[in-house]
């Protein structure tokens, strides 16, 4: 009797020891390291890379195949951090960059309008303020010598032979005056001509248009063809923001979209401004289109060749968004990690909308009130391609997005 006692206590130790030992046999768990998630066992015990104890992770049935199950100190580690999703109001806003350029309706050419030999250039420079109605160069055209002889001599004869012929000389005036205009000399210059009695060997060019030298491909002793560029001139009182934009961006152009330009070598000169113009055309190469803003230019304080920012905004929307990093995309999908329970996240299929500064419209795929992760999501991705060798996005039947 005293036998049988001892053998029941004995055994019941055994069964408590036992119990003590595991506190987890006959759960369905597995052991893992949180340092090296690759190792996995059926028992408690070390792991063979850190020699860290392995911590218990229960088995969920029937889990998700997108599912990933992490322990506290992993979570810690890994900077894991969600927010619950709202709604809010979206502001479609979008930033390019581009360069300030000149206004191409206010650049204009002074040309020679007779051929001729460059004897004098007044300006030489490129960048230098030429003001309407000055000098530009003087030259020395054979034609046009020849034409003042003959606008001197019709003067002449009508003198001589006033009243004493049947040619009529004001005809003859007429037609000479009209070549030297034609030539390009003014009203002035042709009177100056009448008061001398003499032809100059060279024949002043005026400036017609008043602005700065953005070409002068002409030097002293250089020969000018008839109609032969002498200068380009730029008036710099507003200039052209042109701004690079994606084929895919140009849905966010509008014709109502405010747009502020920034010149950050102003320290940040805001102007506001619309779009003017739009490129049809996008280059195929680069899938790139040119929108162009007429800005002001007071003082002519902005310079060509500057760079832009060039902020446009459209009407706000209501919608739900989230921090852009919080999104992973591939170029085919886009997904984010949803917390379903403690320390367990799911991978779903999203669809995105508007981006803007650091956030992102969410279009659908999930619902206001879902646990997103925003701090360790791509973390969580690698977690899930480590421990099941697939990407996440391959379980999601994209045909239903």
């Amino acid at each position: 009797m005293k036998f049988n006692i001892l053998m029941l206590v004995l055994l019941g130790f055994l069964y408590s020891c036992k119990k003590k030992e595991d506190p987890h046999a006959g759960h369905d768990i597995y052991y893992t390291c949180s340092m090296h998630p690759q190792v996995v066992s059926d028992k408690p015990g070390k792991c063979p890379i850190c020699h860290m104890d392995l911590v218990p992770v229960e088995k969920k049935k029937n889990a998700d195949p997108n599912e990933i199950i992490l322990n506290d100190e992993q979570v810690k580690l890994g900077n894991i951090k969600t927010v619950a999703l709202s709604g809010g109001s979206i502001a479609d806003k979008l930033t390019l960059t581009g360069t300030l350029n000149f206004n191409q309706y206010q650049m204009q050419s002074v040309s020679s309008r007779v051929m001729g030999r460059v004897e004098r250039l007044y300006y030489k420079n490129i960048g230098d303020f030429v003001p309407k109605g000055v000098p530009l160069v003087d030259i020395y055209s054979e034609e046009l010598n020849n034409a003042k002889q003959e606008y001197l001599m019709a003067l002449e004869r009508r003198k001589l032979f006033v009243g004493n012929t049947s040619i009529d000389f004001d005809q003859l005036l007429r037609s000479s005056r009209n070549k030297l205009y034609l030539w390009g000399m003014s009203e002035s210059q042709i009177k100056q001509l009448e008061k001398s009695g003499k032809a100059t060997p060279t024949t002043t060019v005026f400036s017609n248009a008043a602005g700065f030298i953005t070409d002068l491909s002409i030097a002293e002793g250089d020969y000018l063809a008839e109609g032969g560029t002498i200068v380009n001139l730029a008036d710099l009182s507003s200039l052209w923001a042109e701004a690079q934009v994606y084929s895919s961006q140009m849905s966010l152009l509008q014709k109502d979209s405010k747009v502020t330009v920034y010149i950050p070598d102003m320290d940040n000169l805001k102007i506001n401004g619309k779009i003017d113009f739009t490129n049809p055309e996008i280059s195929a190469s680069s899938r790139i289109n040119l929108v162009r803003i007429s800005v002001p230019n007071k003082g002519n304080l902005l310079k060509p060749g500057m760079p832009v920012y060039v902020l446009v905004e459209n009407k706000s929307q209501d919608g739900l968004s989230m921090p852009v990093d919080a999104v992973i995309r591939d170029g085919k999908s886009s997904t984010v990690w949803v917390k379903t329970a403690k320390n367990t996240f799911v991978n779903r299929m999203v669809e995105t909308g508007l981006e803007y500064e650091d956030k992102i419209e969410i279009t659908s795929g999930i619902k206001a009130g879902d646990e997103v992760v925003v701090s360790g999501a791509y973390l969580l991705n690698s977690e899930y391609i480590f421990k099941k060798g697939a990407d996440p996005m391959a379980g999601h039947d994209m045909s239903t997005m």
